[in-house]
């Protein structure tokens, strides 16, 4: 299933208010508009229609218009087909509330805890309603839960556990109750004392990573079962040489990160636009010389 519309790490905030900037060659990004005099007001949004309000109702509308083009269409013989949804997973209750509140949050977080707390559920709220609803407007069948929360990397064990952890665990278990499905969490950033933490109290198996990360030392944290997502820092594969590519896959691959075969070598969380080809030809080769179990 795809996003739609390019609004990755903003869709949530968007949805609730926040002003969004589309800069040239960049990724879109939100403004945050809860001050120390409306942090409340953002209590007023009806979580309870997400697919009403944008920008989940214009990419509703954007996937039924490419749908009733596509009705008839063929390529090679087959026939086109429109997966694209909404997303159906969630930038995370802290991040989000970042985003609409701005750094202040994390002084929520020591000075006002009750708000903060309040305004986690709310986000976590919010994001299961959605998922449901997508989930039941098209029928799809999930076999997996996906949850992101890039933010809690500027946190420690203890609040990350005290504050952000309850609202993870109630987010995968109000979607998968019945623990039957596969959890996964993206994470970007030097988040990595959390993951042993969400491993055990989440059930998540899967780790989407980004930068900066010790390969080995989150495998040994973690264990060999679970899997672990992750590679070449952007910059490198982006500014490097073809040789410092490679040489940086090789140690990551030669890092301990095989052992149990849950590894999956990918660029450093996303692919910018205009890495070489020969770059990326670089890590390949690197995955077939030292990543083949």
């Amino acid at each position: 299933m795809g996003r739609l519309g390019g609004w990755q790490n903003v869709y949530e905030a968007w949805f609730f208010g926040c002003p969004v900037h589309f800069e040239p060659g960049q990724v879109p990004a939100t403004t945050p508009i809860l001050t120390s005099r409306n942090k409340r007001s953002i209590f007023a949004v009806d979580i309870t229609r997400p697919l009403e309000r944008d920008p989940f109702r214009r990419s509703i509308e954007f996937a039924e218009r490419m749908r009733e083009r596509a009705r008839g269409l063929a390529y090679r013989d087959r026939p086109v087909e429109v997966t694209a949804t909404p997303p159906l997973g969630s930038d995370g209750p802290l991040t989000v509330a970042v985003n609409l509140r701005g750094s202040e949050f994390l002084s929520d977080l020591v000075e006002d805890p009750a708000y903060a707390d309040e305004l986690m559920g709310f986000l976590t709220e919010a994001a299961i309603l959605r998922a449901k609803a997508i989930t039941a407007l098209w029928g799809i069948q999930r076999q997996e839960i996906g949850l992101a929360d890039d933010m809690i990397e500027a946190i420690g064990v203890r609040t990350y556990i005290e504050r952000v952890l309850p609202h993870h665990r109630r987010y995968y278990d109000a979607l998968d109750p019945e623990r039957r499905m596969r959890r996964t969490m993206h994470l970007c950033g030097d988040a990595c004392r959390h993951f042993p933490i969400i491993a055990a109290e989440c059930g998540v198996s899967s780790f989407d990573t980004g930068f900066p990360l010790d390969f080995a030392a989150v495998h040994r944290a973690v264990g060999p079962s679970v899997e672990i997502l992750g590679g070449v820092e952007v910059a490198t594969l982006l500014h490097g040489a073809p040789e410092a590519v490679f040489a940086r896959a090789q140690s990551i691959l030669t890092s301990g990160v095989l052992e149990g075969e849950r590894f999956i070598l990918r660029e450093a969380n996303n692919l910018p636009p205009c890495v070489p080809m020969e770059n990326l030809a670089a890590m390949y080769r690197a995955a077939q010389e030292y990543g083949c179990y």
